[in-house]
């Protein structure tokens, strides 16, 4: 290797749920590979994105935010994040400076007591509060753990991030790098369409449709030079939830694919034509046939 004081490793960020986890990581890599909204359990798969320098590379692995599982889709996420904090160089704990400790940030700081690597914890959304709120967030996690360090930050505005990754980055081991300097994720391009799609979904509909949501790529094919060609299925619970994703006369799945279709572009860099179709499977989420079709499977946990 060329140099010597290189260095290079993996780094887990867990937290509750919509504590802003996919946001960071989006704003790390420079672009869009985890979906965000402002619901909670969005990432339901652990997503890699890299972050690399002249000096050091860090991958990143982004969570299921950790919650009580109430099925075996909920189990299966619960599963992935805790399991990749046995696998990693560094965890970031990442809490939401808007809200209180809670009992989810105590079930968390427990599972974290047997890591043996680093653990920093990161305040996010130090933007919507004032330096005296932030002083009462800190204090009441200050004793709870035996932290690294102790890092503010706002994913969504960008302060102190690059701040935050000096910090990590000098505790890194010294190692190869992984992945080439321009590869931001090691997901396959299917699956982050499908993600993009199914943030539409969040981004539009409201109540029990986005969680009872999934999306599986059919065809994803190069028609000529400027344009390819998707061809995704949208799986919902129940009949009512088919209605609503299609709209009045397909309007809401129009709505759906237009601004979808936006987003993939940027991630091809190519023209898109993009067809969705909804098909109704009663209690996926409770299959594990269904589960294993859809992209959740054990042997990613």
């Amino acid at each position: 290797m060329d140099n010597p004081n290189y260095r290079s490793g993996f780094v887990a960020i867990v937290g509750r749920p919509n504590v802003g986890k996919s946001t960071l990581l989006n704003r790390v890599v420079g672009q869009k590979v985890a979906i965000m909204s402002d619901k909670p359990q969005t990432t339901r798969n652990k997503i890699q994105g890299i972050y690399t320098t002249n000096d050091a590379q860090i991958v990143f692995i982004d969570t299921p935010g950790i919650h009580k599982p109430k099925s075996e889709l909920g189990d299966y996420m619960m599963k992935s994040a805790l399991s990749s904090l046995n696998e990693v160089d560094a965890v970031i704990m990442m809490v939401n400076a808007e809200q209180r400790r809670g009992a989810g940030d105590n079930f968390i700081i427990d599972r974290l007591k047997t890591v043996k690597k680093p653990v920093y914890l990161v305040v996010n959304k130090i933007d919507q509060i004032t330096p005296d709120d932030l002083l009462v967030v800190i204090d009441q996690y200050k004793d709870a753990l035996k932290w690294q360090e102790v890092l503010p930050i706002s994913a969504l505005e960008g302060n102190n991030v690059e701040e935050m990754l000096n910090e990590l980055v000098g505790k890194l081991p010294h190692g190869p790098q992984y992945y080439p300097d321009d590869q931001v994720t090691d997901h396959p391009e299917r699956f982050i369409v499908s993600e993009l799609i199914r943030e539409k979904i969040f981004q539009l509909t409201r109540q029990e449709i986005p969680h009872s949501v999934a999306v599986v790529i059919e065809k994803m094919k190069r028609q000529n030079e400027q344009k390819v060609h998707i061809q995704a299925t949208i799986i919902v619970d129940r009949p009512t939830q088919k209605g609503i994703l299609i709209g009045k006369g397909g309007s809401m799945l129009k709505k759906i694919g237009t601004l979808a279709r936006k987003d993939i572009e940027n991630l091809l860099g190519d023209k898109v034509y993009l067809e969705l179709w909804v098909k109704v499977v009663p209690g996926w989420r409770d299959k594990s046939s269904a589960l294993q079709s859809y992209g959740y499977r054990k042997d990613d946990y």
